[in-house]
């Protein structure tokens, strides 16, 4: 079922900047961008954690998605310039950070793999989503999740929260989530998984998102 349109979205049909056919549909917004932008599935790593568990699980979840001959960028949020956290980046955003404003843009899916802290996914997820161009960012893009913790959910709270966040956007979200409990004991000291079963379910993840992605777009990613 279709969530609510925005108000933004009913001023671009009457503007005429939107065929009123693309509602409810997954709208591109990356019309202007460079080809090597172009069709891929961009994997968020969310914490900016120095070595995380959380950059281990996305660098499998990258190659997942690269046997499925799917192209894929990856973001890793340690990676975002310093100055995009100056109070002044609210107002405007510091040439740096283009690159992962590029990339969200361009992106035909999102995943995104969040730890749990403290019974919350990071603050600096919510800071990187708001720091993103509303509302084209988000709006009417498919997005899944993997959680990951050191306890026994498996980051089900801040799954669950970031799910309510980007509905509140109008993205479109894959229902089929991973979730990670023990993460310590899953992981050996190279950041391979020491049990196929999570891979398993991450790859059927991986599959069944991106025909959830080409159907939702419209055109094939591999």
């Amino acid at each position: 079922m279709l969530g609510p349109i925005s108000p933004h979205r009913r001023r671009q049909v009457s503007e005429g900047t939107i065929a009123e056919g693309a509602i409810g549909k997954s709208v591109s917004t990356n019309a202007n961008l460079p080809d090597n932008l172009l069709a891929m599935i961009v994997i968020i790593s969310g914490t900016n954690r120095p070595g995380s568990n959380t950059r281990k699980v996305t660098a499998t979840v990258e190659a997942i998605y690269k046997s499925l001959d799917v192209k894929t960028q990856l973001l890793d949020l340690a990676e975002m310039p310093p100055e995009i956290f100056a109070p002044t980046s609210y107002a405007a955003k510091p040439a740096a950070f283009s690159r992962f404003t590029d990339s969200i843009l361009a992106a035909d899916g999102l995943v995104v793999v969040t730890p749990e802290y403290n019974g919350g996914f990071p603050g600096v997820l919510k800071y990187f989503i708001d720091m993103l161009p509303f509302p084209e960012s988000l709006e009417g893009r498919p997005v899944c999740f993997v959680g990951l913790s050191a306890g026994i959910w498996g980051a089900l709270r801040p799954v669950e929260q970031l799910q309510a966040i980007f509905a509140y956007r109008n993205a479109h979200i894959f229902p089929e989530r991973v979730f990670m409990p023990g993460i310590r004991g899953l992981l050996d000291e190279a950041g391979q998984f020491t049990s196929k079963e999570i891979e398993t379910r991450l790859a059927k993840q991986a599959e069944g998102f991106v025909t959830f992605v080409e159907k939702l777009r419209e055109k094939k990613l591999r």
